[in-house]
């Protein structure tokens, strides 16, 4: 089958950058936490969002912050994961964790709320008691050596399912997590070597190579059989799906893992089949699974592809014979994640968002995300999707973007955006003891490689025009911003890219900006700094 991807044109800016004055913008209390948000999941009319738990319901202009998730509230938590149902809300915890090689990613727990977010009880998460060497498990009657895990770095979970009082985890280091009491306690589950493509309990003499030598070049000469997530990209957890006909789906750097009886079979017992990248039209064009849904109504499993290795491809795919074949799509895109509503398939990748309305034969790629009153950064990243009875929702690096949705041949071109709101006065519910200011530049300092575009917010007390010009220490002028006729009262946001009146990118070093609107002038300063 053909797959004819269609790209519209992205909106031109002007050759000399990017500068304007947009608004008016929001300016309320309960807000999102960051921009950046990665992580969303819905059932009904609900939407939950990372990476503080925030709630929104029927698309209320109020966004609810729980107050009793101290964890990530005021603690180093943060969401990485997030699966619903009625009532229910479990959500994957981690932080970012300080060792000798630099920062990494690690698990703090899991919360879980049966009253639809009013309470939280925190769940540990679960790592191996602390000894000496390795341990044991045993697998079909067998017993194997496995490698000891005590601590929870690189393990967060990246993904979360649940079913009933079943809970399944998938984390890189601590590979795939069952719980079959809802997380009072856990169990490790066997997954098949890279090698294998079948693991049951009524075979024999499974090899999980670890390797102990290597040559020159960094290949393995020996080895030894130890169940190591290090070493075996199988064993790596990313993706977890409980599907409708109650298989569990793995997504792991070794490919898709399916099993029909994890729900229910014992730990010692659980049988899988593995499937793996093999180059050809109707496979996985990457290993590297980190997203995998299930379309409503329709049975196919969708899933990302990244490459592990070298020579698959990056893309999307979707099977609905339980992954005897896929269908390929995107091919060539760094997909995040899917979304689905009404028909419509929603792919948010590195690259933009790319919608389907016929099952993903043909795609486009939307243009730049506006508001009536602001904007998505024209570089921005699309991390998830995730859709409401009445709405699609996409997460991005620059805020949340939703729209009504969906009906035959439907525009996309009404979007509302949300991102954080934090007023000049009175501050947001995350701070609410912030002093009242006229002004401020947001992010500060200022990186144009790294951030793209600074935002300048002020309040327009009365009608009025207003110019927005941009000084160099010596206050020399270096850019003067777009504006367009009076503004209405309100609190606007000026957005500069860093380049000057000539689209050069400033040199490092503190800026001022100057505000006028009437009979007003403000004043703030920015710090550039690459």
């Amino acid at each position: 089958m053909r797959y004819l991807i269609s790209f519209l044109l992205l909106m031109i800016l002007p050759m000399l950058g990017f500068a304007q004055v947009v608004g008016p913008v929001d300016s309320k209390f309960n807000s999102i936490r960051q921009n950046g948000v990665s992580t969303m999941a819905s059932i009904g009319d609900t939407v939950w969002i990372s990476p503080t738990l925030n709630r929104n319901i029927d698309n209320r202009p109020e966004w609810f912050t729980p107050e009793n998730a101290d964890s990530v509230l005021s603690g180093k938590g943060r969401v990485f994961s997030l699966a619903l149902a009625k009532d229910t809300v479990l959500a994957g915890l981690g932080y970012s964790a300080e060792i000798e090689s630099g920062t990494v990613h690690a698990a703090f727990g899991y919360y879980k709320s049966i009253n639809g977010g009013e309470n939280w009880d925190y769940i540990p998460f679960y790592t191996d008691p602390r000894g000496d060497g390795d341990t044991t498990f045993v697998y079909g009657g067998q017993t194997y050596d496995r490698i000891r895990i005590t601590v929870p770095q690189q393990s967060p979970p990246y993904m979360v399912d649940f079913k009933g009082d079943v809970i399944f985890s998938a984390n890189w280091a601590s590979g795939l997590l069952r719980s079959t009491d809802f997380g009072e306690s856990w169990q490790r589950v066997v997954l098949p070597p890279f090698s294998e493509l079948n693991l049951t309990p009524e075979n024999e003499n499974y090899y999980w190579a670890s390797c102990t030598d290597t040559d020159s070049d960094g290949n393995c000469i020996e080895s030894e059989n130890l169940y190591d997530n290090v070493d075996d990209d199988n064993l790596k957890g990313f993706g977890v799906l409980i599907d409708s006909q109650d298989r569990v789906w793995f997504g792991s750097a070794g490919g898709i893992n399916i099993s029909e009886d994890a729900l229910t079979a014992p730990i010692d017992s659980i049988s899988w089949k593995h499937i793996r990248s093999d180059n050809t039209p109707t496979g996985l064009l990457g290993n590297w699974i980190i997203s995998m849904k299930e379309e409503p109504g329709t049975g196919r499993i969708w899933m990302t592809n990244w490459i592990a290795t070298e020579p698959q491809k990056q893309g999307l795919v979707y099977t609905e014979d339980g992954g005897d074949t896929f269908n390929q799509m995107l091919i060539g895109q760094r997909i995040n994640d899917i979304g689905f509503k009404d028909g419509y398939v929603f792919a948010t990748g590195d690259d933009g968002l790319f919608i389907s309305d016929d099952s993903g034969d043909t795609w486009i790629k939307s243009p730049q995300i506006k508001s009536p009153n602001t904007f998505l950064k024209p570089s921005a990243v699309f991390y998830t999707a995730t859709a409401t009875t009445e709405r699609i929702w996409i997460g991005t690096d620059d805020g949340v973007a939703s729209h009504e949705c969906c009906s035959p041949g439907q525009r996309f071109d009404n979007w509302q955006i949300t991102r954080v709101d934090f007023p000049l006065k009175g501050g947001n519910i995350f701070d609410s003891d912030a002093p009242d200011v006229n002004t401020y530049a947001y992010p500060n300092p200022f990186s144009p490689e790294v951030y793209d575009l600074v935002r300048i917010k002020f309040e327009v007390k009365e009608q009025s025009n207003v110019q927005v010009r941009i000084f160099d220490f010596g206050m020399n002028l270096v850019r003067e911003l777009e504006t367009e006729g009076n503004y209405v009262a309100g609190t606007y946001e000026a957005v500069w890219d860093g380049n000057d009146g000539k689209g050069r990118k400033v040199a490092n070093g503190p800026y001022f900006y100057v505000v006028e609107s009437g009979d007003l002038q403000i004043k703030g300063k920015i710090l550039v700094v690459e």
